[in-house]
This record gives C-alpha cells, sequence and structure tokens, in this order.
C-alpha cells in the first residue's frame, strides 16, 4: 500500500517555518531568525573576548591588582605565556606572547567585521582549544579552564565554523542573498 501526500512542500524555508508556527508546530529557536540572532551574538561575544584580553594585557583595563584585570601589563602577561608552555625554552615564550596577542587581534577585529566567519571561527575554536589544553596540562589543572570557560567557547567557536549560511537582513521578503553572520 503506498501512502500519496497531495500537499506540496513549500519552497521557501522561511515560509515553511512561519507556516508551522502559525499552527504551533515549530518552537521559537527552529527560527532562521534565532539561529542568525544566536550566530551574530557569539561572532561578537568571541570578538569581544579576544580584544578585551587583548586590551588587559597592555594595561587598558587598569593596572595590576584592579579589580578583574588578570595581567595589567605586558609583562605579566609574558610571564603567564611562560607559565602555561612550560615546555618552551626562555628566548621562545615573548615570541609565543607576541603571536598570540597577535593571532588574538586579528581574530576578534575580523570577527567584529564579519570576514570569512567561517574560516576566523575555525581558526578561533583551534586557538582556544590549545589555550585550553596549554591550561590544562601546564600544572594549572582542569578547574582554571573549565571557571574560564576555555572549552566552551572552543566549542562555540568550532559550532560557529560549521553552522550552515542564514539569510542575511533578518530574512527580509524572499532572502535570496545568503551570508553568514
Amino acid at each position: 500500500m503506498t501512502i500519496s501526500h497531495s500537499a506540496q512542500r513549500p519552497a521557501d524555508p522561511a515560509a515553511a517555518f512561519a507556516a508551522a508556527r502559525r499552527l504551533r508546530l515549530a518552537p521559537p529557536w527552529a527560527s532562521p531568525r534565532f539561529a542568525w540572532a544566536s550566530a551574530l551574538l557569539l561572532r561578537l561575544g568571541l570578538a569581544a573576548a579576544f580584544l578585551s584580553a587583548v586590551a588587559d594585557r597592555f594595561g587598558l583595563w587598569g593596572p595590576p591588582g584592579t579589580g578583574n584585570v588578570a595581567w595589567g601589563e605586558w609583562g605579566r602577561f609574558v610571564a603567564y605565556t611562560g607559565a602555561i608552555n612550560p615546555w618552551a625554552p626562555a628566548w621562545m615564550v615573548p615570541a609565543l606572547a607576541w603571536s598570540a596577542t597577535a593571532l588574538e587581534t586579528a581574530l576578534g577585529v575580523g570577527l567584529l567585521a564579519g570576514v570569512r566567519t567561517r574560516a576566523l571561527a575555525f581558526a578561533s575554536g583551534v586557538l582556544l582549544l590549545a589555550f585550553a589544553l596549554a591550561m590544562t596540562f601546564s600544572g594549572r589543572g582542569v578547574e582554571a579552564v573549565l571557571s574560564y570557560s576555555v572549552y566552551t567557547a572552543a566549542g562555540g567557536a568550532l559550532l560557529l565554523a560549521a553552522a550552515p549560511a542564514v539569510p542575511c537582513g533578518a530574512l527580509a521578503a524572499g532572502g535570496q542573498r545568503a551570508r553568514t553572520p
């Protein structure tokens, strides 16, 4: 016995979602607008986190000892870089600190601008995962990594890299163009 469905599926996913929503069949988080807004929030959050960490290294959030300041000056950040990379010879530590800072600045600015989002999100995930592993195995232990949500940020960045393109313009009429947020 064959069952035939006479109703055709709508060609536009946004129209299909709207129809399902009117019938209360789809949860609000299944909306393309929700996906777009979530990806945008994640992208901006990652950018802000990278740029905030860089600002802290140069004392822009205040001097060492100020509330919510991790380093407050470049020298303390270089010392921290050496502490989480105990395998690195002393001459290499400043180069690692500058490399991390340059990479985080580039990733932060690129994500903020929305340029090559998937590639930058993937690079962000890899960098954050490397940082998390360095923290975990440098003697700091897993507690600090979990308290600072580094694995969560790495997972979010990798999820952003894997996210499908979402129509830009909050699904304005027709939404033929697709961009990643």
